[in-house]
């Protein structure tokens, strides 16, 4: 279960509810920092063939920036009920703020844990600390890559997967569904998408290609930096 909270104070951490300054706080003054879609580090071909450009620039410029835009709309709409003291439309306004707002995360998260094939960051080599732990509790590399395909493929319906460090500094796989983020004290170290949008223009049903494929294109850099909690990945 997403708690709410959780979801408007990760939010927070780009773009807080603000009050203006020099006056006690009043929910009809309020004011709302606009999200914006983040630009990708990489062309939306560069991750061919593993991921379309198709895909990607759909997948960006329509979806995210849906996600975006819902998202902003259903503040404003939280800060009006709230200044109104209007409850019902607050608890309405919850569901669509946990949805477009961890579709959001979600997705600003995943550009960045995704980089060109056969790039640097690619590479296992680049995430020394980080597969240590991983051979540590899969046994190896290729053990929890099957551990995590096996997960993906069997989500049903919408979700993404998830590779986590929990509040002991151990690894976990876990699902997400629909656009639920990760939250708490779980650190998501990557994610993948297994919203039909991701994958389907592409490889049609075949879902177990798409996983297959995207190993390919996983940055392992970033990967590295979330678990290290040395990046700002992690933060939108």
């Amino acid at each position: 279960m997403v708690n709410f909270d959780n979801i408007l104070k990760y939010l927070a951490v780009q773009a807080p509810l603000r009050a203006f300054s020099g006056e006690d706080f009043n929910a009809t003054k309020m004011a709302v920092q606009e999200y914006t879609l983040p630009a990708l580090p990489y062309a939306y071909n560069a991750l061919e063939p593993h991921i379309s450009a198709q895909i990607m620039e759909l997948h960006h410029s329509k979806h995210h920036q849906a996600y975006v835009t819902n998202l902003n709309n259903a503040l404003k709409l939280q800060v009006a009920a709230v200044g109104a003291g209007d409850i019902a439309s607050q608890i309405e306004m919850q569901q669509v703020i946990k949805f477009n707002g961890g579709g959001h995360i979600n997705h600003s998260l995943f550009w960045k844990n995704l980089a060109p094939a056969e790039s640097e960051e690619t590479k296992p080599e680049a995430a020394k600390e980080l597969v240590a732990a991983v051979e540590k509790t899969w046994g190896s590399l290729d053990d929890f890559k099957k551990a995590f395909s096996s997960t993906l493929l069997g989500i049903q319906g919408s979700g993404w997967g998830w590779l986590v460090k929990d509040s002991a500094n151990g690894l976990r796989i876990v699902t997400t569904k629909d656009q639920d983020p990760v939250v708490g004290r779980d650190v998501p170290v990557f994610g993948i998408d297994m919203w039909e949008h991701a994958y389907y223009l592409q490889y049609l049903n075949g879902k177990a290609a798409y996983v297959e494929n995207i190993w390919n294109v996983i940055n392992w850099k970033t990967a590295e930096e979330r678990f290290l909690g040395t990046s700002e990945a992690t933060t939108l």
